[in-house]
């Protein structure tokens, strides 16, 4: 009989493929236990479960990793989650701070040819609406070339092509300065003091922005 993972267990390994794949090292316990809002203890549990069922490789203190199937069901889910988010700022216009709880529980839908047809229905798109990769149905992310804002010398125009931090009160913030994903800007100025820079957003208002602003906006440089 076929195994059907709990939403609790793909949780968990969404969460390992995350860390992972930011941080390019093993999953600790604490890092795990941030995401899934849980204890350590019961962190160190559902791992010996996911282990036994051989999705992750797991050694007391020393981080988890996920196994080939484990990775597999985790790119799965994001596929999932970020076609979902597609779907509902595009067609049922959800503003970009508003859908990734509800994308979290539309994620666990079983049926691959439901997502098939989202993922056709929606154009087959390679990137959600914070700008991250949409893997396709074999599990490949598009690649782009792209930097932190943070990257832009004084005269150098960039498009905004993703976003790092994703709290809805930074996306909040971003829309309120119109730094959304296609925004173009130019940098102006960078204040040696704190790094925070003075920034054109074309067609807009003149800005400045913190360090920490513009860090966590990814962008292409156009010219």
């Amino acid at each position: 009989m076929e195994y059907h993972l709990s939403q609790a267990e793909e949780n968990y390994l969404k969460a390992i493929f995350h860390i992972c794949f930011q941080e390019e090292k093993a999953a600790t316990t604490n890092a795990i236990a941030t995401i899934v809002d849980t204890t350590a203890a019961s962190v160190s549990d559902m791992l010996k479960r996911l282990a036994a069922n051989q999705w992750v490789h797991y050694q007391s203190h020393r981080g988890v990793t996920l196994t080939n199937e484990g990775k597999k069901i985790a790119t799965m889910l994001v596929r999932k989650h970020r076609l979902w988010e597609m779907f509902l700022v595009e067609v049922l216009n959800f503003s970009w701070d508003e859908v990734h709880d509800l994308a979290e529980q539309l994620e666990h839908v079983q049926s691959d040819e439901l997502i098939e047809r989202l993922d056709a229905f929606l154009g087959r798109p390679k990137f959600d609406p914070h700008g991250d990769p949409i893997p396709d149905a074999e599990g490949n992310f598009a690649q782009r070339l792209q930097m932190p804002l943070s990257a832009l010398r004084v005269g150098e125009w960039g498009v905004i092509v993703g976003v790092l931090e994703q709290s809805a009160a930074f996306l909040r913030y971003l829309d309120r300065m119109n730094l959304g994903i296609g925004a173009q800007v130019e940098v102006r100025e960078i204040f040696e003091f704190d790094g925070s820079l003075q920034v054109q957003v074309k067609g807009k208002q003149l800005l400045t922005i913190s360090s920490k602003v513009s860090e966590n906006l990814l962008a292409q440089k156009i010219k």
